[in-house]
């Protein structure tokens, strides 16, 4: 049996720091505050938002919940995301996805400010992680596979990884979160021909592809880690991932369970975010370009020569 790689034994272990950050936040006048803007009732988005405020009861910050009726138009949700950004109370926003057909993504994302974009949804968060800019957050869930590897600690660097979906949600920001970290990254999607040849020849396996069973026992081998990031209904009525887990746990190294994997993790990263952004938002703005006192001469010295200038 391969070793398990359980999420809520990473996210304990960053609990005791996310508290301390959260106190210390306090102590100078500071409530975190988390806005979730959800539609409707999807039941994966529900559950996601339990966990959510459970993670961040425990921390201490603050979660404000919006949610709009299935039916709802898309200015209604851009105007409730215009009294986010405008709320300076609020630290930051989480918009559950993905939207109704008929809403517009790219209009929708970029009408969130990316200083409250925890999320890493917005183009501002993924032009920073893209191009290494210190800007944004990083997607949470990409985050949280990265700190899952860390905590374990499996090496990354100068590894064949392989990541199974493309999506600018998970499959994307990972495979750049590799890059960052000195791995080799080849990125499968649809129209990928034998995937399974590609995950054979890796070291490590991220599934983010949102499909029952795609990673079987042919596709895998001894020595590999796998992440499974997909999140699907199970036949029992409850969750399962991208993984045939019973007949691939016992070939691989390691892996990560689904429930109990990745998901507890990408909380505990939200709540990190949360926190950052309360951090940045607490700090005095600074008063950049030439020192007050000395403009106000060269103004007056201005004025001697050109007394047009008011």
């Amino acid at each position: 049996m391969s070793r398990l790689l359980i999420g809520k034994t990473v996210s304990a272990a960053l609990l005791p720091s996310l508290q301390n950050q959260a106190s210390l936040l306090k102590e100078k006048g500071v409530e975190p505050v988390l806005a979730l803007i959800r539609i409707g009732n999807r039941l994966s988005d529900v559950r996601y938002q339990t966990s959510i405020q459970k993670r961040c009861s425990s921390i201490g910050i603050t979660c404000r919940p919006q949610i709009l009726p299935e039916n709802c138009r898309q200015q209604d949700l851009l105007r409730l995301i215009r009294q986010v950004n405008q709320d300076m109370s609020i630290h930051g926003c989480l918009i559950f996805r993905p939207f109704p057909p008929a809403f517009d993504d790219a209009l929708i994302r970029a009408s969130l400010a990316p200083e409250k974009d925890v999320d890493g949804i917005t183009d501002a968060s993924l032009a920073g992680l893209f191009t290494g800019a210190p800007t944004g957050y990083s997607p949470c869930t990409a985050a949280a596979c990265m700190e899952i590897l860390n905590h374990y600690d499996i090496p990354v660097k100068g590894r064949d990884v392989v990541v199974i979906g493309s999506s600018l949600v998970i499959g994307r920001p990972v495979a750049m979160e590799f890059l960052k970290r000195e791995a080799t990254v080849t990125i499968c999607h649809i129209r990928t021909k034998d995937v399974g040849k590609y995950c054979r020849s890796a070291d490590i396996i991220v599934s983010a592809a949102g499909c029952r069973n795609l990673v079987t026992a042919s596709m895998v081998r001894p020595g590999q880690t796998l992440i499974d990031v997909g999140i699907n209904p199970a036949e029992n009525g409850g969750i399962c991932g991208d993984v045939d887990f019973s007949n691939v746990s016992p070939i691989v190294d390691a892996i990560t369970p689904v429930p109990g994997g990745v998901g507890s993790v990408t909380t505990a990263i939200l709540a990190r975010h949360v926190l950052e952004a309360a951090e940045k938002a607490s700090r005095p703005f600074l008063v950049l370009g030439p020192h007050p006192l000395k403009m106000d001469k060269r103004m007056t010295a201005a004025k001697r020569h050109c007394p047009s200038i008011s």
